[in-house]
């Protein structure tokens, strides 16, 4: 009924509304896109599309006084008096003339420092003008490409066939396009909460677009904004570090507002600045416009080449308040020829700034949808939506929504599936993938030869791995099932494997997901996995290491997770194993063959007669918390999307258990700890925190499976983004321990801070990593590691690589080292 009551109350609103509608053009008729127009004295607003369109609600016709603004042109006001519910207004705007001699400022010294440094230091009383408000809101988003080629690296671009009738003939055309129609209700420095109450995408009938408020606020007033990395504001505290100012002249509004036009320039071209225009207003030093670039390589985004932000503000005479009323944000990028742009434009209106907000306004859910916000028809839009779609926007829609009923019928999607179903003699070998689309049935077979397959170990020699897989998804209902297998064959040990799993997701909402799995496998002892299947494949047959320790396990397990308060997730499983001790079957390597590869056992590398546990058999059971405090999340029809806070750590707790075993000694308990925080520096980077501590109960002669291991490297290859789990150059099973322990990892990324501001090593494009790592467990000496490196490292656009020296030190004994980074490997594996 609530609903149904705000629904007839929003169509009550619209249909007391008038419309004013027109083009904007320039005094040679060419369209002016993003034009700002709104009704003098209030916060009714709209902007123009690109083709200088636009449409404008207004309570009611008379007397209005309607105001156009642009960047570059005089603004004009007209007044309108009909009578008529619509009236068409064509506007022709002339250029602005920018005049310095009616700049006052002492000549001495550069003009535009001296209006910077009075924005900066107005501009948190500017900012706390617009503090605390509501506001009605539309976005609309656009993504193309153009000139997609038809092979990449000679392989052909299979887009199949609902992503290629998007496209003309040339490879080029809209990929996406959506609408939103919110009211949204904001405090500083981060409270929101938004109500979308109309959603659309061209080409989807589920139309839950994401271009909310909540990914639109780019706030000036601020230090640094965030683009990947932070950028640095024109009016920061420390703007005058990075940047140099130009006054390029200036000129007055229709308010007699005197208005500085000041040119952007970087002090260093690699640092988080940004380029371009800022207008300051006189006086009180607000800001007036925005028309900024951001080069991608600046953000550490090697893929943009070049993003542009726009903002406009109008002023209010009444309570002297200058508020931002549109928004562009727009960008290009490109990959293998490939050229990508997009465009999202953001229309604020109707502006309220409340003294205070009730206490219980705010909460963890940021954004909302309304019942059936995603169902409006388009006699709805054209009604409400106050930016009118361009030629090319208006037939994507008309095209998508009217081959949308045809693309999910059964007869079309069986048609498709038909042809790519087809079953090739190669894809035994290649792998084959069978698909239901209609039913949203999926099925896998992994192949023989694909990259993750063939590896190798000392237990096993060459060993293969291939595997089935099937899944079944309900998108409304958020359920999903999967059920797989895997198969393993040794060669050197010339015995065969297999595994199994079932997981089931029951919803979106608080993600309840149950699962079982069993069977034998190899596993390591570490089931960590420290060492990836690939690296230990090339550290064994070039340089005949042997670091990856394995043991024979047989299991059955069920498991089950549930989003049980917000923010809160529990984790529990029960599970039999039994374990089997290995040894090596084969020294082959590609070099070194007259070499002997060192034992299986972690406890000794050179016995190879004794192995490091008897077999046994045991239950175990485990329950895990992960708490996200400060957690925020967007509620659709269909689930539940959660989004972690920054500004906390996030904390897990768990509780493990051996029981029934096959001899009474390998029965334990343990509890463990971590804490995980990315504290923000600002332009100064980011510092990565992990601490983790835990301690074992009635463990003293638990097999060495069940002892807490530590992510050692001994290879000198890094496989993650980040080293916040690993000991560099520690030994895999050193220091592995059945009683208390802790350990601490600290990663500080400059971000650039450091490394743009070098002379020569700034053309790399790089960031500067600084870490300490530590671990302290009883009768032993801490074992400690000081790294330094560089980050986001590569050729052109990709970079993949790290590259880290390393000390490390541990009761007198002292380590170097460089370890390489290839973050590819870990996808790859």
């Amino acid at each position: 009924m609530r609903n149904f009551t705000l629904f007839a109350f929003l169509l009550f609103s619209i249909s007391t509304f008038a419309q004013i509608k027109g083009t904007v053009t320039d005094e040679k008729g060419n369209p002016l896109p993003f034009v700002s127009i709104f009704e003098e004295g209030t916060y009714r607003g709209t902007t123009s599309n690109e083709q200088g369109q636009y449409q404008l609600q207004v309570k009611e016709i008379g007397k209005n006084r309607i105001v156009f603004q642009y960047l570059g042109f005089k603004t004009q006001k007209i007044t309108i008096s009909p009578d008529s519910k619509i009236i068409t207004l064509d506007v022709k705007l002339i250029e602005e003339s920018f005049a310095l001699n009616e700049v006052v400022i002492d000549p001495k010294n550069n003009p535009a420092n001296a209006i910077i440094k009075n924005a900066i230091a107005n501009k948190k009383e500017n900012s706390d003008k617009t503090a605390r408000f509501t506001a009605d809101f539309y976005s609309k988003g656009m993504f193309k490409v153009k000139d997609l080629p038809k092979k990449i690296l000679g392989q052909k671009v299979d887009l199949g066939p609902d992503m290629a009738s998007n496209l003309d003939s040339t490879g080029s055309g809209i990929l996406y396009l959506s609408e939103t129609v919110s009211k949204i209700t904001f405090e500083k420095p981060f409270k929101l909460k938004e109500r979308i109450i109309a959603s659309k995408i061209s080409g989807n009938n589920r139309g839950y677009s994401y271009n909310t408020a909540a990914l639109s606020t780019y706030d000036f007033y601020d230090n640094t904004l965030d683009f990947d990395v932070k950028m640095i504001s024109p009016i920061a505290d420390n703007a005058f570090n990075y940047y140099k100012y130009k006054l390029e002249g200036s000129f007055y509004d229709d308010n007699k507002n005197q208005i500085y036009k000041i040119k952007i320039i970087p002090k260093r071209d690699k640092e988080p600045v940004f380029e371009g225009y800022i207008y300051i207003v006189d006086d009180s030093f607000a800001i007036y416009a925005i028309d900024l670039d951001i080069k991608g390589y600046r953000m550490k985004n090697e893929f943009t080449e070049t993003m542009s932000l726009t903002q406009s503000f109008s002023y209010n005479a009444k309570n002297k308040i200058w508020s931002k009323n549109a928004q562009t944000l727009s960008f290009t990028a490109g990959i293998f020829g490939i050229k990508f742009n997009g465009k999202f434009n953001y229309v604020y209106s109707n502006y309220e700034f409340p003294s205070s907000f009730e206490k219980k306004t705010f909460g963890n859910e940021i954004v909302s949808f309304e019942a059936n916000a995603n169902k409006k028809d388009n006699a709805f839009w054209n009604e409400i939506r106050p930016i009118p779609l361009t030629i090319e926007e208006s037939n994507d829609y008309t095209k998508k929504d009217s081959l949308l009923t045809i693309r999910t019928s059964k007869k079309y999607t069986d048609s498709v599936d038909a042809k790519s179903n087809k079953f090739k003699v190669w894809d035994i070998l290649m792998g084959y993938d069978y698909k239901n689309t209609f039913k949203k049935h999926y099925f896998n077979y992994d192949g023989l030869l694909n990259i993750a397959s063939l590896s190798f170990n000392t237990v096993q020699g060459f060993n293969l791995d291939t595997g089935f897989s099937f899944r079944k998804e309900n998108e409304e209902k958020g359920k999903s099932t999967s059920i797989g297998t895997t198969f393993n064959y040794g060669f050197s040990d010339e015995r065969f494997r297999a595994t199994g799993y079932f997981s089931h997701k029951f919803n979106n909402i608080n993600y309840a997901t149950i699962g079982a799995s069993g069977g034998t496998k190899v596993a390591q002892f570490n089931s960590g996995e420290p060492i990836t299947k690939l690296v230990n494949s090339v550290s064994s047959l070039f340089f005949k290491d042997n670091y990856m320790k394995l043991y024979n396990l047989e299991y059955a397990q069920v498991n089950y997770s549930q989003n049980v308060l917000n923010g809160v997730n529990l984790y529990g499983k029960v599970a039999y194993e039994q374990r089997k001790p290995l040894f090596n079957t084969t020294d082959y390597s590609f070099f070194k063959r007259d070499d002997l590869y060192s034992s299986n056992n972690p406890l000794d590398p050179n016995d190879f007669t004794n192995a490091p546990f008897e077999q046994h058999h045991l239950f175990k059971t485990a329950i895990n918390a992960r708490i996200n405090f400060g957690n925020k999340y967007i509620s659709r029809p269909d689930g539940r999307y959660n989004f972690t806070d920054d500004r906390y750590p996030t904390v897990m707790l768990g509780f493990e258990k051996a029981f029934a075993a096959s001899e009474k000694k390998y029965e334990f308990e343990r509890i463990g700890a971590a804490v995980q925080y990315d504290l923000n520096l600002n332009n100064k980077g980011t510092l990565g925190m992990n601490f983790r501590a835990g301690k074992f109960f009635n463990a003293e002669n638990i097999a060495f499976i069940d002892y807490r291991h530590f992510n050692g490297n001994q290879t000198h290859i890094g496989t993650t983004g980040r080293y916040l789990n690993v000991f560099n150059l520690m030994p895999y099973y050193t220091n592995s321990t059945n009683d208390r322990y802790f350990e601490m990892h600290l990663e500080h990324n400059d971000n650039g801070y450091v490394m743009n501001k070098i002379p020569l090593l700034n053309l790399l494009k790089s960031t500067m990593n600084l870490g300490f790592h530590s671990l302290a467990i009883p009768d032993r000496k801490p074992y400690t590691e000081f790294t330094v490196g560089l980050d986001n490292l590569g050729f052109g656009k990709f970079k993949l690589f790290r590259v880290d020296y390393v000390h490390s030190y541990q009761g007198g004994i002292q380590q170097n080292g460089v370890v390489f980074g290839l973050k590819i490997l870990n996808a790859l594996d």
